[in-house]
This record gives structure tokens, C-alpha cells and sequence, in this order.
């Protein structure tokens, strides 16, 4: 009888680490980390090679510009650091998974059991959804918006985008759309975390639906196809999100919280 009182507490019995073992154990991860960036960039490099990897980042525009339209470099540096900026951006997001894996080993250690629960589905759906929200503006977002500015383009402009600008641009989009999927992450750690109810989340549907064609209009360009792009998947996602927000509650809750309606 004894025994049990404690159990929880000794979960983590055992697992307590010095500081500069953390220290070192956290440069040892950050290392590993590095070197599966710098292996992915030197794959890439290799094959297909920063140029190409430019080329295949900027068909979606260069398949709406007029014939023979090309974009320009306006620095004499660009055509050489604007692709190697691209492919150090490929690696990062290709070595990803082993990135957060070493962060998810360094950090398991300290958590309970109905933490890890919460943490590592967290951390690989946040990953996934970053990645579909990115793909989803590339092969679908970026097409018709660019049909859709060159269909506005008076015939006496001849479109000749600068490479660092298009890089600006495709990055700024990139990271609106993938943190924009992550809608349902944060629905679901504010649920989790009770800071919010269900209840009130769905009380919140009209006044998200707002919010998302406020956010999409702020951070896309000024067009009505890339603005419900945005929005639209946000408020679906929005949706998901409280249907997974229920879902974690019930499956991650800690020891002493399920047994609590028990008790009473």
C-alpha cells in the first residue's frame, strides 16, 4: 500500500542528469542534428544541384510568364547565393524528421508517461501538417496565382521577376501556409492545456471563419484565389482541430486526473 502513493512520483525516478551532462548530451544532439542538415545539402549538391533546385522552385512562375519570359538577377552575386539559399532551405526541411527526432530524445527523458502521449503525436502531426500546407500552396496555390496576376498584367509590361525577390516571396508564402495548418496543433494544446473548453471553441466557429479571411487577406497578395486558399482550409482544419482537441483529451490525460471521476 505503500508502494502506490509514490508510483507517480518515482516515474521518473533514476532519470535526474547533472547539468553539464544535459549540456553535453544537448551539443552531442545539436551536432548530430547539423551533420543531417550538411549530409542532405551535400546529397543535394551532388544531385539534381543548386541551379536545378532554383529551376524547380520557380516553374510554377516561369510556366505563366509570357514566351520566352525568364526572371532576372539584379546582383552580381545572386545566380550563385540565391540558389545555394534554396538548397541549404531543401536540406533543412528533408533532414527535418532527423532534427526533431533529436529533439524529441532529448527532451522524452524528462517527461511522464501521458506527457510523451501528448508531445510526440504533437510533434510528428505538426511536422506532417507543416509539410502538406507548404506542398499545398506549391502545387496548387502558386499556379493559380500566378495565372491570375499575368492575366491582369497590362500588355505593355513585359513580367521579368528578380530571383531574390520571387525567393522573398516563396518563403513568405510557404511559412503563412504551413503555420496556417497548424491549426488544429494549436486548437488542440489550448484544450489540452484547459485554457480553452470545447464548448467555447465551438462557440468560436463564426468569429475563426472571420479571423481566417482577416489573416489571409493580411498575409497573401492582394488576389481573391490565394486569400480563399488560405482561409478555407483554416476553417476546415479549425473544424479538425476540435474534433482532435476531444479525442487527446480523453487518451492523454495524467494518472491521477482518470481516476478522479472514479473517485467521486
Amino acid at each position: 500500500m505503500s508502494d502506490s502513493p509514490n508510483k507517480q512520483d518515482d516515474e521518473l525516478a533514476g532519470t535526474e542528469q547533472p547539468f553539464v551532462q544535459h549540456l553535453v548530451e544537448l551539443r552531442d544532439r545539436l551536432v548530430k542534428a547539423l551533420i543531417a542538415v550538411v549530409v542532405a545539402a551535400g546529397v543535394l549538391a551532388l544531385y539534381p544541384g543548386p541551379a536545378k533546385l532554383y529551376d524547380l522552385l520557380a516553374s510554377p512562375l516561369v510556366a505563366t510568364l509570357p514566351a520566352g519570359g525568364t526572371l532576372i538577377a539584379t546582383s552580381v552575386i545572386s545566380p550563385f547565393l540565391v540558389p545555394l539559399q534554396v538548397m541549404f532551405m531543401a536540406a533543412f526541411m528533408i533532414a527535418l524528421p532527423v532534427v526533431l527526432w533529436q529533439v524529441w530524445a532529448f527532451v522524452a527523458p524528462g517527461l511522464y508517461a501521458h506527457e510523451k502521449k501528448l508531445v510526440l503525436p504533437l510533434v510528428v502531426s505538426s511536422t506532417l501538417l507543416f509539410f502538406i500546407g507548404v506542398a499545398f500552396c506549391y502545387f496548387f496555390v502558386f499556379g493559380q496565382v500566378f495565372k491570375f496576376i499575368q492575366n491582369f498584367a497590362p500588355q505593355s509590361i513585359k513580367a521579368t521577376p528578380d530571383i531574390e525577390a520571387y525567393l522573398s516571396f516563396v518563403l513568405t508564402m510557404f511559412l503563412a501556409f504551413g503555420l496556417a495548418f497548424e491549426v488544429p496543433i494549436v486548437v488542440v494544446v489550448l484544450a489540452r492545456m484547459g485554457l480553452v473548453s470545447i464548448e467555447k471553441l465551438k462557440g468560436f466557429r463564426g468569429y475563426f471563419v472571420v479571423l481566417a479571411f482577416i489573416i489571409a487577406a493580411v498575409v497573401t497578395p492582394p488576389d481573391v484565389v490565394s486569400q480563399l486558399a488560405l482561409a478555407i482550409p483554416m476553417c476546415l482544419l479549425y473544424e479538425i482541430g476540435i474534433w482532435a482537441a476531444q479525442v487527446f483529451i480523453k487518451h492523454t490525460q495524467a494518472p491521477d486526473d482518470a481516476a478522479k471521476p472514479a473517485e467521486s
